[in-house]
């Protein structure tokens, strides 16, 4: 097993991303991947990210990979299975395995079975992006975010803390829970949201018999549905995977959705207030720090003349001060928020400068 070595078993956003930070990091790393896609590999080995990389998993790639100090696991969770077995007889003693995966039970049974668990700290970046593959990495994915980190309980702590220093050099937040913990939590904070969202999409497009509801969907509906734009392969994979948290979960809202619809329908004027107001409370409570399952916006609105050149005329002016605009679109319908234009940024930093210019331009933001 060489130090500052990394390999990489699937090469897709969050791969590139970690393997981006630690190119940085660590210009002299040797960084290794294996994907069956042959235009990602070649762009990263491009763009100095990868050493080598492989399009196959056989004795030559599986033996390098194995010799490796850090393997991330970085396929979808069945795969990673698959993946794992095959890469098990080739791992070295002194390898860190760990994966990426937004479910851990499942490949914590499959690393006890092929007698791994010395080796085996489970990991889950909650940060993403709205687009896919490679193409689309970026170091900066990882700033901010919380990085869970699941040790198997025969993991030597040394390991444990090289891979926290790793999370942290990519300015992550590590946190070290339990397998199990993990997915409940993120049953209830990732896995239920993507359902309810989805089955919101789906009866709101039942019910939509003439497309108003479509046409005019507002901010509100646009807010909480979002997620529904989600890989479906990937949700089948993580229902799958992590069945039993999510049917607890779902027999539990919907429990509670219907003590809401009693009292609703008794008109409890009282509760239905703290109904709205405790969860006001605890929204608002939250740190919003980083990445995670729902990923922080930084976005606002301006009001803008009903002219032609309005919207470029905002443009020009953040361009000249080189704030870069992630997206910038209508508000058509004002059920939440003011101003006429919608403007979204990368950071937080950008959106505080641009607030400041356009306020010294005379703008009205919201």
């Amino acid at each position: 097993m060489k130090n500052n070595t990394y390999a990489f078993v699937g090469f897709g956003l969050i791969a590139g991303s970690i393997a981006r930070a630690i190119r940085e990091n660590h210009p002299n790393a040797e960084i290794i991947a294996f994907n069956r896609s042959l235009p990602s590999l070649d762009l990263a080995a491009k763009e100095g990210v990868l050493n080598e990389y492989y399009q196959s998993l056989d004795e030559t790639s599986l033996s390098k990979i194995g010799q490796c100090e850090f393997i991330f696991l970085c396929a979808p969770v069945e795969a990673n299975n698959r993946n794992l077995e095959a890469l098990a007889p080739f791992v070295s003693q002194g390898s860190i395995l760990t994966d990426v995966g937004s479910v851990k039970n499942s490949i914590h049974a499959r690393i006890r079975e092929l007698g791994l668990q010395n080796q085996f700290i489970g990991g889950h970046p909650m940060a993403g992006s709205e687009k896919t593959g490679f193409a689309n990495s970026n170091s900066k994915i990882l700033e901010n975010a919380y990085y869970i980190l699941a040790p198997e309980p025969g993991v030597n702590i040394e390991r444990v803390n090289a891979l926290r220093s790793l999370t942290l050099e990519a300015h992550a937040i590590p946190l070290i829970i339990k397998p199990e913990l993990h997915d409940y939590i993120t049953g209830a904070i990732s896995h239920l949201p993507h359902v309810i969202a989805a089955s919101l999409v789906n009866f709101v497009h039942q019910k939509d018999d003439d497309g108003f509801m479509k046409l005019i969907a507002a901010g509100g509906f646009k807010d909480i549905t979002r997620i529904a734009s989600s890989s479906p392969d990937m949700w089948k994979s993580i229902c799958s995977s992590n069945k039993d948290n999510i049917l607890q979960l779902l027999t539990d809202y919907i429990t509670y959705l219907e003590q809401i619809k009693d009292t609703i329908h008794c008109k409890e004027f009282d509760q239905i207030y703290s109904f709205f107001d405790s969860a006001k409370n605890y929204r608002d409570s939250f740190t919003n720090v980083g990445s995670g399952p729902i990923k922080k916006t930084f976005v606002f609105s301006v009001d803008v003349d009903d002219k032609a050149g309005a919207i470029a005329e905002i443009a020009t002016v953040l361009a000249k001060e080189n704030i870069n605009i992630k997206n910038i679109g209508i508000n058509h319908n004002r059920e939440i928020q003011q101003g006429a234009l919608a403007i979204e940024f990368y950071d937080e930093a950008a959106m505080l400068l641009a607030k400041h210019i356009l306020k010294e331009n005379s703008y009205c933001i919201y």
